[in-house]
């Protein structure tokens, strides 16, 4: 069998854990607008049994204009406390399609100094297609003191992918898809422009996946070097508003490669300022 990513773990050995105490479980799912899929219904309707609902657009810091950034750490503890999480859980997180928002949760955690966290292979689709168990009960919550540990060298700033970009100190792996990262597809937020990072590499999210289920290891580390990293040396990854980023990050961390940052603004904070440069086509 393949060798795949230590961080993730499969529906088996879930649905086996399902009632065991110290076991988080965590409905991560968040779509775009052109998904047409709300996360929050789909949570009510149907979610694994003693899952919490982590929503992506309200964890978030209230002080940003910009969407999904970090907050900070008394911020988060405060949210994840309530959802009776705390950091000495074992937590498994899941969204819809596998490998799309969940990864962006599993990097806060991480980030605020929680290691023993993992994602769902398959995600809810496909748990609810294989005929597992899901409800509509409400989990019931006992709120929990989430003790935070923020690493701040994990979390690219504006100033760092300015200085990034200068000195190529850092290689820049962009999650967007291939037409937004050459430009020939429209951001779907106004006002920013097409493009990507001078020196930047793309690694499509989706292309990190297959039906839902992680790449293993050894695809995961072809797609990587086949867009053109260099595995040895640091990387940041970025992406439209840093969620999916966070599917790049997971694969690194996942081959053992720990010199990585998330650009927290990403495309939007970049591409919506007039002084960053930005150019199109595949390099």
């Amino acid at each position: 069998m393949p060798e795949k990513s230590p961080f993730v773990v499969d529906a088996d050995w879930l649905q086996a854990k399902l009632k065991t105490p110290g076991i988080s479980i965590v409905d991560a799912s968040w779509y775009l607008p052109a998904q047409k899929r709300d996360a929050r219904a789909e949570y009510d309707a149907a979610h694994i049994p003693g899952a919490v609902f982590f929503d992506v657009d309200m964890v978030v810091d209230p002080d940003s204009d910009l969407p999904h950034m970090l907050p900070r750490p008394n911020v988060f503890a405060q949210h994840v406390g309530s959802m009776g999480i705390s950091a000495d859980d074992t937590i498994v997180i899941y969204d819809g399609p596998g490998f799309f928002s969940a990864p962006r949760v599993w990097w806060m955690f991480r980030v605020m100094g929680v290691y023993q966290v993992y994602i769902l292979d398959g995600g809810l689709d496909s748990w609810k297609a294989a005929g597992r168990p899901v409800t509509s009960e409400l989990t019931k919550i006992a709120g929990s003191v989430f003790h935070a540990d923020f690493d701040t060298a994990r979390v690219a700033s504006l100033a760092d992918m300015r200085r990034t970009v200068e000195s190529h100190e850092r290689q820049i792996a962009d999650a967007r898809p291939a037409g937004r990262f050459t430009g020939v597809d429209p951001e779907p937020r106004a006002g920013i422009r097409s493009g990507h990072m001078p020196g930047a590499r793309n690694v499509p999210a989706s292309s990190l996946s297959e039906n839902g289920q992680f790449l293993p290891l050894d695809r995961l580390r072809e797609k990587l070097e086949g867009a053109g990293l260099d595995l040895s040396q640091p990387v940041v990854t970025s992406c439209g508003s840093g969620v999916t980023a966070a599917v790049i990050t997971l694969a690194l961390e996942s081959l053992g490669h720990t010199d990585n940052k998330l650009y927290d603004g990403s495309w939007t904070e970049w591409g919506g300022l007039s002084d960053t440069p930005v150019v199109t086509g595949k390099d």
